[in-house]
Formats: structure tokens, sequence, C-alpha cells
């Protein structure tokens, strides 16, 4: 949506959150004099300090906070949509002629500079990361943007031509997209989010978006090894780069001993191939795209090494919230792997090719977080039953510092312990960050305490 079409129009922002904020202080300064309307289904009361603080000091705001805010819909021409609000909740209470848009929409329409867009289920931050490294590295003005870095609107103010913006893109921040941006990177869908989309399907066609209105001046930078991805990039009329997982293009860029690159795992060199092909339609150098390879620092929660205490080595992969995300975090640690982590929020995912995977590797110890560390259990046990396989030990527990303590009590020195736990944090924990920090906490904690020896 075009600014000059927010003019004469009655704005509900609807979210107040990390975005939410970021719409709000835009609009302010675009429409100083403007009645917004702000909706969110937190109490006031309960909304943190800062947050109340921005609202009350603004006296042309119109609040519609607590149970009954989707209510407020109704009386506003456009509303401007958060991501985490899922579109089937906003559906009974909208109207004719009422406009939803996004602060992602908004930035596509009105950017003068070019969107370097990457989403996946998984892989999507460290590759908008590193991407934005080889570009800084290349002279480039960057901007590292999105879920990842800064949130855009403000952005806008001073953007120019000579900016590139990488845009790590969930599927709620593609859904209903209009516009794509000139160069996306659709790195893998696996089922994902099914709690907010209707289906698998509803999901992959909101993914579908980064690259649904490209033209044949755009670029598509895709894995041509995954399904979903593959389908999608068939209808795209951008210019098709396609990639797969091998080192072939590293060794192009003068990258020969992969083992002492900083990301680790198979699955990492595919994020390094797409981000070493977005360099190369920039036309970076070689050699300043293989430096900022060697030097990016990757990032927390990601098969993040934490250290090695009591001679175990402790991992946390937080964010691994798919079966498919723990098998690649067990493929890059190998053998060494004796106790693991898993379980959490119910998504309704499938873990049988999991369980396989687990019974094929050296794990002794399994640590299972409710809900769904039940159910990953019990896939395991009929796994075992049908191949015969010896069954690991297995200790559901509510809490992080229990878990840790049995990891010291069970795992051997020289061996790992890995923290990845194929599914969304939300069970016990507030999200991946949560979870891994405390992790982090009781694995540093316990190792200093009498009760581990």
């Amino acid at each position: 949506m075009k600014l000059d079409k927010l003019k004469n129009t009655k704005i509900l922002i609807l979210g107040f959150g990390r975005e939410g904020i970021d719409n709000f202080k835009f609009l302010r300064k675009i429409f100083p004099k403007k009645i917004l309307g702000l909706a969110d289904q937190l109490e006031f009361e309960k909304l943190p300090k800062e947050k109340r603080g921005i609202i009350k000091r603004d006296k042309k705001i119109k609040r519609h906070f607590g149970g009954n805010y989707l209510k407020a819909i109704q009386n506003y021409d456009i509303i401007i949509k958060s991501p985490g609000v899922p579109p089937k909740i906003i559906k009974p209470f909208l109207k004719k002629n009422q406009k939803i848009t996004s602060q992602t929409e908004i930035f596509f329409e009105n950017c003068p500079g070019k969107i370097v867009g990457v989403t996946g289920t998984k892989g999507k931050s460290t590759t908008t990361a590193l991407i934005y490294q080889i570009l800084k590295a290349g002279g480039l003005k960057a901007h590292l943007v999105g879920n990842i870095g800064k949130p855009v609107l403000n952005l806008l103010l001073s953007a120019s031509p000579n900016d590139v913006y990488v845009y790590e893109l969930s599927s709620h921040q593609l859904y209903n997209l209009k516009k794509s941006p000139q160069i996306a990177v659709l790195l893998n869908i696996y089922p994902e989010h099914l709690d907010y989309y209707k289906n698998l399907q509803e999901y992959a066609r909101a993914k579908a978006n980064i690259t649904s209105h490209q033209t044949e001046r755009d670029y598509l930078v895709f894995n041509s090894e995954n399904k979903f991805v593959s389908e999608i990039a068939k209808k795209s009329k951008a210019k098709k780069i396609p990639i797969k997982k091998h080192s072939n293009i590293l060794k192009n860029i003068g990258i020969f001993n992969f083992a002492f690159l900083p990301l680790k795992g198979e699955f990492n060199l595919l994020n390094m191939v797409a981000a070493i092909k977005v360099g190369e339609i920039f036309k970076i150098p070689k050699e300043k795209i293989k430096k900022a390879i060697e030097n990016f620092k990757p990032l927390p929660h990601r098969l993040e090494f934490v250290g090695t205490f009591k001679g175990i080595k402790f991992y946390n992969d937080a964010l691994s919230t798919i079966p498919e995300t723990t098998i690649s975090a067990l493929d890059a640690l190998g053998d060494k792997v004796e106790t693991i982590f898993l379980g959490g929020y119910d998504r309704g995912l499938d873990f049988r090719n999991l369980a396989k995977r687990i019974l094929r590797s050296k794990i002794k110890n399994v640590i299972l977080f409710p809900t769904t560390g039940e159910k990953i259990w019990k896939e395991i046990v009929k796994e075992a039953k049908k191949t015969k396989k010896i069954l690991p030990s297995h200790f559901p527990v509510n809490n992080m510092k229990e878990a840790v303590l049995l990891a010291y009590k069970n795992t051997k020195k020289g061996k790992i312990c890995l923290l990845s736990c194929a599914s969304p944090s939300f069970s016990i924990f507030r999200n991946y960050k949560e979870k891994g920090n405390l992790f982090k906490k009781y694995v540093k904690k316990l190792a200093k305490s009498k009760f581990v020896i």
C-alpha cells in the first residue's frame, strides 16, 4: 500500500509488539495530528511499562486492549496487522471495503532501494545474516531487517535507491503479499506452524509469495532438492538460480577445508551456497565473499557450542522446532551424541523419521519435555519393536534444571549432550530464546555444583 493512500483513512494498528510499536512511531512521524487506533489482546495494565508510557504520552490514540480487542476492527478503514495475529481470527470482524495490510507490504510498496528477501522453514536467519555480511564486505549500503534485524517502517524515512535491505521473512509476513522482493531466496519448506494455517498447503502458499509477484528482471535463488520449493520455483517468472547442498561452490571461492568454517553441519552448506549466489548477483569479488564466510559469527541457539563441562560437550540447538532440524543436528554431530533433549508444544508434527534416526544413533538417554516428549517416546518404542533395537533410557521432566542435572548424571565424559527438541518451545517456555538461555545457564551453574560429581 502506497503511503498517500493512508492519508484520509481511519487506521488501526493490530498487535502492539515489536512491529506494532515501529508501525505506530512511523505513522506518528508522517501523520502527527492523525488519531490512530491501537489494539492488542493484552489488557493495557499488563503491557510492559515502556509500552504503556508510549501510549500515555500520545493524546491522539484510541485504545482497544483486552479480550474484545478484535471488535475494534469494524470501526477502521485500514488495519495494519502484526504477523503474530492469525488471519482466520480477524476474518469474522471484517466488513466490505476494509483493507488489511502489514508492515512488510507497506515497506515493499514504498521502498526505493533493493530488497533481498530470505525465507524457509529453517535456516533463514543464518542465511540472512550471512548475506548481509557479504554485501557489507562488498562495500554496499546494506541493512539487516525483518525478524532478525530492525523493524523496517522507520527506515523508509531515510531510504534511498542505493540502499539494500536484507529482509528475513516469515510465512506470517509473506501471507497475502502482493509484491515480491527483487531478489528472493527460498531455502526449504517443511511442516510447521500448522496451528496458524489451515494446512500445509496454505503454509506453502504463504511462503510462495516471496516469488509469486517477481518479474523477469528479478532473481530467485532456490533449493532444488526440496519438493515444495521446486514446485513453487516452476511457477516463478524470475531468473532462477537452483542450489544444492554441496561444497563445489565453496571451493570455487577458495574454501577447501570446511572443518574450520564457523558454520557447522551439512545443512549449513545450503545456507552458505545461497549467500554466495546472492553475493555473485551483486558482483561481490570472490575473495570478499570468502572472507565474510570465514569471519561469520554463528547465531545463538542454532547448534551453538556451549562448552565442555565435566568432560561433556554441550550443544544448544533451541531453535530446532521440527523433526527435520533435529535429524540434521544429529547428522552434524555424529555418534558422540549420548544424551538428547526432546519435546515441547504440539503442532501435530510427525515424529516417525526422528524415532528411526534416534534408534540408528548411539544415544543412550532421551530427556523429554511436555507435551510432545511423550508422543516422541511412543514413536521410539513403536519403532524399536519393529526393528528389535535396544531402547535408550528415557526421563520425563518439567523444567530445565532437572533436565540438565539428569544429563550430567547420565552422560559419559567425552560424549555430547544436545538440546534439539524437534518441537516449538511454548509448552513450558516462553520461546526458544528462553529455553536456550536456561539450558546454557544450568549447564554452567550445575557444572560447579557439588551434586554433579
